[in-house]
């Protein structure tokens, strides 16, 4: 990885330049020169000498010509989306899913696995790379034109390190995606845990564009929350913040995976909702869901409740109804402690939101301050059933847009390109 630029350095500040002129003819084009430099402050022949490099390297190409001010029509830029991909990998807790897209973040291809199970780190890694080969061999067949992969891993996660620290559904320790997949791929990687990736997919992609301080929270078979502050992703110091899956809702509760009692995710992850609509249903309730899983009761899950709930299911719909409620304290502890914009809801929770928010946002009027509960958003996120495999790759953009990720990518490009081992088409 590289090191920081330094500040006030020739090569620092053209680095910094080049990325901010990639980032306007992101977020703006097309867009001609001049217009960049009026945005900018840049001088016009700066601008020009750094857009040359930015089209030698292929990361920005020439467009058509734009409306004339009363001499030549100027020409505009774009970002070359086509000419790169990007790999997103979504290391869930019971399957794995790959994606490519190109630089705009439009998803291509996709592939999606189940684990084997019970299995070892080996096996794990192992999927992982299979996903990976597949989904690029579906993409294009050569890899020169895939700048990294990217991969949101469900747990515990080393950014730095590219570790997954523990993946509590999977039951593993230490697992080092990173070595393994630029071992096998010859590609860099960034590593994040996944709901963090999604809020900087949502940051780039989503709900969060343009708002500052925002919280992303998936309710799944995890629960999690991804935290945006001054529009930077917080971490914590060991790279823990965002755990209100294991924030405590009901000391009298059931055991959690961590050890803990009433966490938040025994209240409302899958298995939780599952839990209680068995609960009901051996208590003497009806229930459609009975008829459905011809009365095995172990077949029950959160996309089934869902279902019964839109056909009016009694049991299904108190079952979410009280999914909202703990939801509610969760997010009022969110709320009260972080003072966010917006939250946004993802994951199973989100397709029940007919049913779940309500109750949500009836807690929150009784227990989260006012002033800060008057002022906060709750949304769901619109980037799909892709979003955390977004994310993931949304890891390696937010690197290439900076001045130093875009360093790595233009030499290493044109070393390659002077060694003659790329065959990119333009």
């Amino acid at each position: 990885m590289s090191e920081l630029i330094p500040v006030g350095s020739f090569q620092g500040m053209k680095s910094l330049n080049k990325s901010t002129i990639l980032n306007v003819i992101r977020q703006s084009g097309p867009i001609s020169r001049a217009e960049i430099a009026k945005l900018t402050k840049l001088t016009p022949p700066t601008v020009t000498n750094l857009v040359g490099e930015l089209i030698e390297s292929r990361l920005v190409v020439e467009s058509t010509l734009g409306e004339s001010t009363g001499g030549r029509k100027p020409i505009l830029l774009l970002i070359n989306s086509s000419a790169f991909y990007v790999i997103g990998v979504y290391a869930g807790a019971k399957r794995v899913k790959a994606v490519t897209a190109n630089l705009d973040g439009k998803v291509v291809r996709q592939v999606e696995m189940k684990y084997e199970d019970n299995q070892t780190s080996e096996q794990f890694l192992l999927a992982l790379e299979t996903a990976v080969e597949k989904v690029m061999q579906s993409t294009h067949p050569n890899q020169e034109p895939f700048l990294g992969i990217g991969v949101g891993m469900h747990g515990l996660v080393d950014p730095e390190l590219g570790l997954s620290l523990f993946a509590p559904h999977l039951n593993l320790r230490h697992v080092p995606i990173k070595w393994a997949l630029e071992k096998r791929f010859k590609l860099p990687v960034e590593v994040e845990n996944d709901v963090r990736a999604q809020a900087i997919a949502e940051s780039w992609f989503g709900k969060g564009v343009g708002i500052p301080n925002f919280i992303c929270v998936h309710v799944g078979t995890g629960v999690g929350a991804g935290i945006i502050i001054d529009n930077k992703l917080y971490r914590g110091s060991s790279f823990t913040a965002g755990e209100i899956g294991h924030t405590t809702i009901d000391s009298n509760g059931p055991r959690c995976s961590c050890g803990n009692y009433g966490c938040l995710e025994t209240m409302v992850g899958g298995a939780a909702l599952a839990r209680r609509a068995q609960q009901a249903i051996r208590y003497g309730k009806e229930s459609i869901i009975e008829e459905w899983v011809a009365g095995d009761l172990d077949k029950i899950d959160g996309e089934m409740l869902c279902r019964a709930a839109q056909r009016n299911d009694q049991v299904a719909i108190e079952v979410l109804s009280d999914t909202g409620r703990y939801l509610g304290i969760g997010l009022a502890n969110l709320i009260n402690t972080l003072n966010p914009a917006l939250i946004i809801l993802s994951g199973g929770v989100s397709r029940a939101e007919q049913f779940v928010l309500q109750p949500l946002l009836k807690t929150l009027e009784r227990r989260a301050l006012t002033k800060p509960a008057k002022e906060v958003t709750i949304a769901i996120s619109e980037l799909g059933e892709n979003a955390i495999a977004i994310g993931a790759f949304t890891l390696l953009l937010n690197k290439l847009f900076t001045p130093t990720g875009l360093g790595d990518v233009v030499t290493d490009f044109l070393s390659k390109e002077e060694r003659g081992e790329t065959n990119l088409e333009t």
